[in-house]
């Protein structure tokens, strides 16, 4: 114990109605959210004190991890950059037995076309040469995130946002296959789609070709809703990612907004759930 613990509270003991909930679950279902630094959440997953805003975004994994309900969690923060494997090792430090995390694979790699948009500076609107380029994905993800997470870490998210280009559904499915039959395939990739054209029979060919890869199931504006993903060919296998995010219609900027400090069920979506 460091000093520090000293001014943090100890983890409470679960609420036994949620560990009686969480017994009826199926040992092969794991839900969790989409990153967990949420502090409106409090009372809810958080009892404990934290005392500032960094130390409870430094250290409230541990606590997340030991809901009853939450097996599995999203860490987004590898989309924006790559994560070492130092940084990987401190959330595995907070993880208990059993617990797996999905993570983002960082957005240079998903990326074909740069969005046009002041951010990218002299490459908006360029096509990305480093898209799914299998030396990087080894260098800054597989083996940095093996290093560091070790049996915790769960499938990669490969979220290809949509491009700023019209995108040739069939060269999106050649380049995935060249990429699977070249990329580490002792983890496993879940892609998720941000562009309804790409879902497509010979993509989904290239999935079942490839035992380490599989469609990403997501609620997103931009897709079709879930059954019709489905209706298309979509096989849920032995190790499926379903991601509930953004309702038809709608922006994530918009929701962001609105539904802060994220405390209280809103806008709840039924059809979904079903």
């Amino acid at each position: 114990m460091s000093q520090l613990d000293l001014f943090v509270d100890p983890l409470p003991p679960p609420d036994p109605a949620l560990v009686a909930l969480a017994r009826r679950l199926p040992s092969h279902v794991r839900f969790g959210t989409s990153s967990w630094t949420f502090e409106g959440w409090r009372g809810l997953v958080y009892r404990r004190r934290y005392g500032t805003r960094e130390r409870f975004v430094r250290e409230s994994l541990r606590e997340y991890a030991g809901h009853p309900l939450f097996r599995t969690v999203g860490v987004d923060r590898s989309y924006y950059a790559p994560l070492s494997a130092a940084e990987w090792a401190s959330y595995r430090a907070q993880l208990p037995e059993g617990f797996v995390a999905c993570s983002k694979v960082w957005s240079e790699l998903t990326t074909r076309v740069f969005a046009d948009h002041p951010k990218h500076g002299e490459r908006a609107g360029a096509v990305n040469r480093r898209f799914l380029d299998v030396d990087l994905l080894r260098d800054h993800v597989v083996d940095p995130l093996l290093e560091g997470l070790g049996p915790h870490a769960g499938p990669l998210i490969v979220e290809v946002p949509p491009s700023p280009r019209p995108t040739d559904p069939r060269a999106f499915a050649d380049a995935l296959a060249r990429f699977l039959g070249a990329a580490p395939d002792h983890v496993h990739y879940a892609f998720e789609l941000r562009e309804a054209s790409l879902l497509t029979a010979r993509y989904l060919d290239v999935l079942r070709a490839h035992p380490h890869a599989s469609h990403l199931l997501n609620f997103h504006t931009r897709m079709p809703p879930l059954r019709e993903q489905l209706a298309r060919g979509v096989e849920v296998g032995p190790r499926c990612v379903v991601r509930l995010m953004i309702p038809p219609g709608r922006r994530y900027a918009e929701l962001a907004e609105a539904f802060a400090p994220y405390d209280r069920l809103r806008a709840p979506q039924p059809g979904m759930r079903a």
